[in-house]
């Protein structure tokens, strides 16, 4: 892995700050990682103890927490899902997520400082906290030039939410940014639990539009179908659903639409798998979709009235992408970080499109934490494979892992630092891919041949 002097500068501060414990973590836990197939081969040390990458491969820190933005706000931390999205000129942007809770008024875009605070309260932001300062969770944008790997601007783009967990892109060039709890007054002036619309080129602030009729829980991610218009929807709780949207006018969230969820054929009301094998690896399954009421939940019950109508359960629904299958399918990938009788994670494949109905697989469930382990945001690379992050807290030192079209794990990269991975993304182009590192929040754009995997896994 080679590192320029410019990107190490970058990230110097972080990395040395880490490289100390990773050194003792590592050395202490022996191997963190094990692989089924070869993937790009093994991970080599980082010379700046920060992420270790697989030969050929680099990486740059583009954007860092607290940094002064282009609007005068501050970068702010806990970076978690991301989506990136092509603009005029060659140039790509990157709109991130923060997940900041209504206490973290100084970790986001105005580090808790009086004068920033009343100058974002008057640009239109969402809502605010008991103590009036206005709530720091929300979404920044970096404008990124790929030719010259420099960054020309970030910018705050959606102001006064709180914990924007993760996401995804829309076809029609937004972030989808997902509100990953259910607090209300009085400790804000407004409920929580929506998701919101961000543009992409727009400059500046979005709309701080709540997105009532898709349903208030603790969101997590979506993934849009191209073909149909249709938003799917996972939930982040032991007890959580797998949902999807069906728009009045697709393409148009903000006008409604109807909230389904989604059950299990054959049986099955439990995809967890805590108690034993009720969903068996490899094995696909019909499913049905069940219409929801009263879908603004003001008791935060929308999941279990669901359940007792037959909805499935999954253990912390989180990162959802689309791939494509084979006639015309479409694949939505999503995983759930604590399910399988180890709860380590699963991977599932949803089919939609196909010409035998709607179809749920479990692809993969982790029997090892060195193979996976917490299961989270994830992305289809452009070749096929899945690019999942993993989130085991405390001392566990978190990896990406690569999963090839057989559903074989392999590991790409190692994050020296007791924080998790997330946001994983890929350039248009399938050049670079962008991931975050949680907290200290650093977005990363990391290069290599990617495509070679395609032999190396086969």
């Amino acid at each position: 892995m080679s590192i320029s002097r410019r990107q190490f500068g970058l990230g110097s501060m972080a990395a040395m700050a880490f490289a100390s414990y990773a050194q003792r973590a590592i050395a202490s836990a022996g191997a963190t990682y094990r692989s089924e197939i070869a993937g790009y081969g093994d991970l080599l040390p980082d010379p700046a103890g920060f992420l270790d990458l697989p030969r050929g491969f680099s990486y740059q820190v583009i954007s860092s927490a607290g940094e002064a933005m282009d609007d005068g706000f501050l970068v702010p931390d806990n970076f978690d899902g991301m989506g990136c999205f092509a603009l005029p000129g060659g140039k790509l942007a990157l709109v991130r997520n923060h997940e900041l809770g209504v206490d973290s008024a100084r970790k986001g875009p105005t580090g808790g400082d009086p004068k920033r605070e009343a100058r974002l309260a008057g640009r239109g932001a969402y809502d605010r906290a008991s103590s009036g300062m206005v709530l720091p969770g929300g979404t920044s944008t970096v404008i990124y030039d790929p030719a010259t790997g420099r960054r020309e601007e970030q910018f705050l783009s959606l102001a006064g939410t709180t914990v924007n967990c993760a996401g995804g892109i829309t076809p029609w060039g937004s972030w989808l940014s997902c509100e990953e709890t259910v607090v209300a007054a009085p400790e804000t002036g407004r409920s929580h639990g929506w998701i919101f619309e961000v543009p992409a080129a727009r400059r500046g602030l979005a709309d701080p539009v709540p997105l009532k009729a898709m349903g208030r829980f603790r969101h997590e991610a979506a993934a849009v179908d191209p073909v149909t218009g249709i938003v799917y929807l996972t939930e982040d709780r032991d007890d959580g659903l797998f949902y999807r949207f069906i728009p009045d006018h697709p393409g148009e969230l903000a006008r409604g639409g109807r909230l389904q969820a989604l059950a299990i054929a054959n049986g099955i009301s439990d995809s967890r798998n805590w108690s034993g094998t009720g969903f068996a690896a490899g094995s696909s399954h019909p499913v049905r979709w069940i219409d929801l009421a009263e879908v603004e939940s003001p008791g935060d019950d929308l999941r279990l009235r669901g359940h007792a109508l037959g909805a499935a359960l999954f253990a912390r629904g989180e990162g959802i992408h689309l791939g494509l299958g084979q006639d015309g399918a479409r694949e939505f990938f999503f995983t759930c970080t604590s399910g399988g009788s180890g709860r380590y994670g699963q991977i599932f494949r949803l089919t939609t499109g196909g010409g035998s109905g709607d179809r749920l697989e479990l692809f993969v469930e982790s029997t090892d934490p060195q193979l996976m382990d917490y299961a989270d945001n994830l992305t289809v690379a452009p070749w096929g494979h899945l690019i999942v992050c993993e989130d085991r807290t405390g001392n566990k030192i978190n990896h990406l892992k690569g999963v090839s079209p057989q559903g074989k794990l392999y590991t790409l990269a190692r994050l020296n630092a007791e924080t998790e991975l997330a946001g994983a993304c890929f350039s248009p182009d399938g050049s670079i891919l962008f991931v975050n590192a949680y907290a200290p929040g650093r977005t990363l754009a990391i290069r290599g041949p990617w495509r070679s995997v395609s032999d190396a896994a086969a």
